[in-house]
């Protein structure tokens, strides 16, 4: 396929480093590409960012067809864009359209228009300490039509954002509330997918944590409500006994790219690791032991997000004092480290653009 370029001839106002938040400013281009029975994936293209114009009986408005990915753009130390583990993303990206019935891309095809997009928008990428350039690929339904089926049209495209830390606490330890009335996921359905339903499922929860005063939901199991899942937008992490604990791949957990990333660090670095089931009493049973030695999350938006404080019913737990455990540190410190090219790379996961 021949990739088109059109640029766009208004082109608009950097925000300074200083001044970014998260999602609400977008590059001046977007990568757009079709999809129909008779042509396959076609019409690839870098075009202005603009709006998608679709029907009010387009599928994806109705039942939800629809996945993405996440990750992120850097600038290293000597002012050169790199990319994080872009292959893994691509190919989840593809795992989660087969679950959706979606019709695979060519991830090498993606990751080059990928690349081809940021070097258009290279000035977008930002410099200071800590930022970096959000990039979301998306794949949605476009049939207009209210039959319950899988769609026979569909929309890839990517757009970007330039951002800084995902939480307003930055790096500082969030509170995180574990729901008991609530369920994410099952076995069997598509928690482990990047698709919309299941983020759409997590906001009655999420906002009942927020008014009362918690950043994320700690999701629990679906069946028996014990088990640990994993947090709104993170893999989850227990340190207990000097022992890294992680809730194992179910079904429905997503694999999540940096959730891999510090597991084979861990590895590297000799930290025993466990991909278990953990239920929320043995986390506070090793608390109350004095055997917790720290929580924290995982995801691309975050990287690590440390936790200091647990609810779950009407117990609350502080976790390390309430302040950032080493350990956290060194993941943090390591990963982002590898991300702006400030250390070596000893997985080979930077991916220059």
């Amino acid at each position: 396929m021949q990739l088109t370029i059109t640029k766009a001839q208004n082109l608009k106002p950097h925000p300074a480093d200083d001044n970014l938040s998260f999602g609400k400013i977008f590059t001046d281009h977007m990568f757009n590409m079709d999809y129909n029975l008779e042509k396959g994936w076609h019409n690839p293209r870098i075009e202005p960012y603009q709006p998608i114009v679709m029907e009010p009986s387009t599928m994806v408005l109705h039942y939800g067809q629809a996945i993405f990915e996440g990750l992120k753009a850097f600038r290293n130390s000597t002012g050169a864009i790199q990319l994080f583990r872009p292959r893994d993303n691509f190919n989840r990206f593809n795992k989660s359209a087969y679950a959706l019935c979606i019709p695979q891309i060519d991830e090498h095809f993606a990751l080059d228009a990928l690349k081809q997009l940021l070097h258009i928008e290279h000035a977008w990428v930002p410099k200071a300490e800590g930022t970096s350039l959000y990039i979301r690929p998306s794949i949605i339904a476009t049939d207009p039509y209210l039959g319950v089926r899988a769609s026979y049209t569909y929309r890839f495209f990517i757009i970007l954002c330039p951002v800084a830390a995902y939480y307003a606490e930055g790096f500082n330890p969030v509170k995180i509330w574990v729901t008991q009335e609530h369920v994410r996921a099952v076995r069997g359905g598509v928690g482990h997918t990047k698709t919309a339903g299941n983020y759409a499922a997590s906001l009655f929860a999420g906002e009942e944590a927020h008014r009362n005063g918690f950043t994320q939901v700690l999701w629990l199991d679906g069946i028996e409500r014990k088990y640990v899942e994993e947090v709104g937008s993170m893999n989850i992490f227990f340190v207990i006994n000097n022992t890294l604990i992680t809730p194992m791949l179910n079904g429905s957990i997503l694999a999540g790219i940096t959730r891999d990333s510090v597991i084979k660090l861990a590895k590297l670095w000799g930290i025993p690791v466990e991909e278990r089931k953990i239920s929320i009493d043995e986390v506070f049973s090793a608390h109350e032991s004095n055997q917790l030695q720290e929580v924290f999350g995982s995801g691309t938006a975050a990287v690590i997000s440390p936790v200091g404080l647990i609810k779950y019913g009407e117990k609350v737990i502080t976790i390390g004092d309430g302040k950032v455990g080493r350990i956290s540190q060194r993941f943090f410190n390591a990963i982002t480290d590898i991300q702006y090219g400030k250390i070596e790379d000893p997985m080979n996961w930077i991916e220059p653009v």
